[in-house]
This record gives C-alpha cells, sequence and structure tokens, in this order.
C-alpha cells in the first residue's frame, strides 16, 4: 500500500493512500484525546465531546444533513485512547468532507444550549448502558480493580453520571481548548482520491486554523500487578457471570502482536480453546470470549464468560484457569498456530479492501508512531513463534497478574 504524508504548519497530520476500486472517499479525523486524558474528578467528556461535534459549527448548524445532501454519511467514536470522527461520500463531492470537518475544528458551536442538549443525549446513553442494562456496571467494577493508578481505571462513559450532569461551561471549553486542535489531530484520506487533491484539500480547509497550544501529557503509570485482586458482586442478572482480566503489553510493543495472537487462541471461532472446551465439550459456559484492549498505554487480555445453569463459580473459575496453565507451559502445535496466523492474515487481507477502516488504521498507526507500519502487520503476526507465545502466555497470566470477578445471579 502506497502511503502519503505530509504535516502543515499547524501541525496537522495528514496521511492518504488512493484507492481506486471504489467511488467513495473516506476523511478521517482522529484527536488525540481519550478518557484517559480526562481529570478524575471530571470523567466522561471525551465522549462528551464526540456528541458535541455533531451539535453544529459556525456555518454548519446541521453536520449530518450537509453530508447527507452530498451523498455521504458519518459516525464517530470514543475510546480510551483517541476520538475518532469519519465521514464517507461520494468522490465528486469530497470537498464538502473537508469543509465540514475544518468548520467543527475551528468554530464548534460551544454555547449552553448545545451543551444541555448534548449531556441530555450522554447522560441518557450512561442511564441506558450502564443503570438499566444487565450487567451493564462491569467496566464500572472491573477498570478499578484492575488499575490503580492510570486513568483506564474508569469508563470511556465515566466514572458517574454527576461528572457529566455537573459538568460546566467553563470545564468543557477548557477540554475543547487543549485537545481540539490541528496539533492533536490527524486527518486521514482514501478511497478514489489522487494525493495532490487531497494534500490541496487539506491546506484550502486546515491551514488556517491555528494550531493551539501544545498538551504534554504526564499519565501516572500503572505498576506491574504483584498481588491477584478480588471482588464478588450480586445482581438481578439472567445468569452468573466470570470475568477475568491480566495485564498486557501496550499497542506496538514487540509482544503486542504475540497477545493478540494468543486471544486468537483462546476464543476466536468456534474451534478455539476456551469455545470448544468449556461450551462445546464441558458445557461449563453457554458464552465465552478473551479480547484485548489493544490500547496505547498497557492494556489488558479480558476473559468473560455467561456460565451454564448449575455450574459453580469456582469450577467454572478452575476450568478456565486449566486452559490458561496449559497455554503457558504447553507450546503450541503448528497447525494450531498456523490456523490462527491464516485467521490473522484473511482479517487484514479483508479489513484492508475497506478504505473507511484503512482511513481510521492509517490515522491510529501515525498517531504511534507511523502510517507505514500497516504494511508490516502481517509480517509481524507471522513472526510469532511457539515459544514466544507461551513466554508471553507465562508473563500474562500469573496468579498476580489476575484481577477477577464473580458476577453472580441472585437466587
Amino acid at each position: 500500500m502506497k502511503i502519503n504524508k505530509h504535516t502543515l504548519d499547524n501541525g496537522l497530520r495528514v496521511v492518504h493512500t488512493q484507492d481506486s476500486s471504489t467511488q467513495m472517499v473516506a476523511v478521517n479525523v482522529l484527536y488525540d484525546v481519550g478518557s484517559r486524558d480526562e481529570h478524575p474528578d471530571h470523567t466522561g467528556f471525551a465522549h462528551l465531546f464526540e456528541h458535541l461535534m455533531f451539535g453544529g459549527s459556525a456555518h454548519v448548524p446541521d453536520f449530518d444533513a450537509c453530508l447527507q445532501r452530498a451523498g455521504g454519511e458519518s459516525n464517530a467514536w470514543t475510546s480510551a485512547d483517541v476520538t475518532n470522527f469519519y465521514a464517507t461520500l461520494p468522490s465528486h463531492h469530497v470537498e464538502t468532507a473537508f469543509w465540514l470537518e475544518s468548520d467543527r475544528m475551528l468554530s464548534l458551536d460551544l454555547s449552553e444550549r448545545n451543551l444541555e442538549v448534548q449531556r441530555s443525549v450522554v447522560m441518557e446513553e450512561f442511564k441506558q448502558r450502564c443503570l438499566n442494562n444487565p450487567y451493564g456496571d462491569v467496566n464500572h467494577l472491573m477498570l478499578p480493580l484492575c488499575y490503580q493508578v492510570h486513568p483506564y481505571r474508569w469508563p470511556v462513559i465515566g466514572k458517574e453520571l454527576n461528572h457529566i450532569a455537573q459538568a460546566t461551561m467553563d470545564e468543557v471549553s477548557e477540554f475543547h481548548h487543549c485537545f481540539y486542535n490541528p496539533g492533536q489531530a490527524v486527518l486521514a484520506i482514501t478511497g478514489n482520491i489522487e494525493w495532490n487533491q487531497a494534500l490541496d484539500l487539506a491546506g484550502k480547509w486546515f491551514a488556517d486554523i491555528p494550531a493551539g497550544e501544545a498538551y504534554e501529557r504526564h499519565l501516572p503509570q500503572e505498576p506491574r500487578q504483584t498481588q491477584q485482586r478480588r471482588l464478588h458482586v450480586e445482581r438481578a442478572v439472567p445468569q452468573d457471570a466470570l470475568y477475568m482480566s491480566f495485564h498486557t503489553p501496550p499497542f506496538l510493543h514487540p509482544d503486542f502482536y504475540t497477545s493478540d495472537i494468543i486471544s486468537d487462541v483462546l476464543s476466536n471461532g468456534s474451534s478455539s480453546r476456551l469455545k470448544q472446551r468449556l461450551i462445546h465439550e464441558r458445557q461449563i459456559f453457554t458464552t465465552i470470549d478473551a479480547p484485548i484492549t489493544g490500547t496505547r498505554d498497557a492494556g489488558l487480555i479480558e476473559i468473560k464468560g455467561k456460565l451454564r445453569k448449575g455450574v459453580g463459580m469456582q469450577q467454572a473459575e478452575d476450568a478456565v484457569w486449566e486452559e490458561l496453565d496449559q497455554l503457558a507451559t504447553q507450546p503450541l502445535c503448528d497447525y494450531e498456530l498456523e490456523k490462527v496466523k491464516n485467521k490473522q492474515e484473511s482479517v487484514l487481507t479483508f479489513g484492508n479492501i475497506n478504505y473507511q477502516r484503512v482511513a481510521y488504521k492509517l490515522a491510529w498507526l501515525e498517531l504511534n508512531g507511523g502510517a507505514e507500519v500497516i504494511n508490516d502487520e502481517l509480517s509481524r503476526y507471522q513472526a510469532v513463534d511457539a515459544e514466544s507465545l507461551k513466554r508471553v502466555a507465562r508473563e500474562m497470566f500469573r496468579s498476580d497478574n489476575a484481577s477477577v470477578l464473580h458476577y453472580q445471579k441472585i437466587n
């Protein structure tokens, strides 16, 4: 994949690749701000701004309406590390997306009215997802169990509903001033557009936006966990659930790719170890997964499973430990490792066909050191061998690296 890059004088990083197989273009703006950048007493602000950014700007009272008239659509999401906005539209209307994104970067509507409207939306989302939903408080229980000092210890949606309910205009404006400017952003353009046109449009619409003050991030680093942490709760839920989390290397650490392969070995597909052995063969769980968070700082592999009726919580936990211990002590056979690598190759290959996914990936990789990594990802996964997998599993699945939540149904 041919990657083109340029940094404007105001600090905006522009990255591009052309895909002539489509008539569409994706314009992706990634802001270097997530929930980890929030004050512990003012959480949920990054997610709030995801909503505020659709509330209008100086020349655009309705972002989506303008984009839809050009035949496009947009969406956004927030993580612990970044906030991402993207628009897709026909190539002959691509300038509309540049105009819209630049206008909200330069002159977002931070009026009291917009804040009140979006605050209400976010508060309702918090209630629906976290307060009135079975298992909705799991992240609020698990993250502070896993992280003692790092701001990953609260969920992206916020630690408490009151943090959004009581957010003042001064606090919101200060947060916006710190993060939503060219120096904190990556603009990625993919699809049926040539580099010269993309660069000209980036310069036309973004070059005059003030760079903003440089933000220096000083996050407390999470110390190595040296003792197992446990929590037991009872809730009005349909079935018992087990949650186990282990600290993993950060994104782009040499061992990150190995930990990602381990996640796939455990739970990617019906023939993966946890699903085959603990759902189909031993019938201990009805569902079980083991995703990794893949965060910029040290992340987690999160094992989460719903127990089959009649299975005890300790029985289920012991069964998971058996699988983890086996992975940490016995090398994978060539067939199993090759099968997982082939799945990963398929995911990467088909993912890189999707121009919109490529736009986000280029922005994310550029933020983390270089968009060119997109061309090396497959080789990094292919370099994982059975011994390195066993080594990383042994380090991750230590008993003193575990945080365990027994989430029990009220009888």
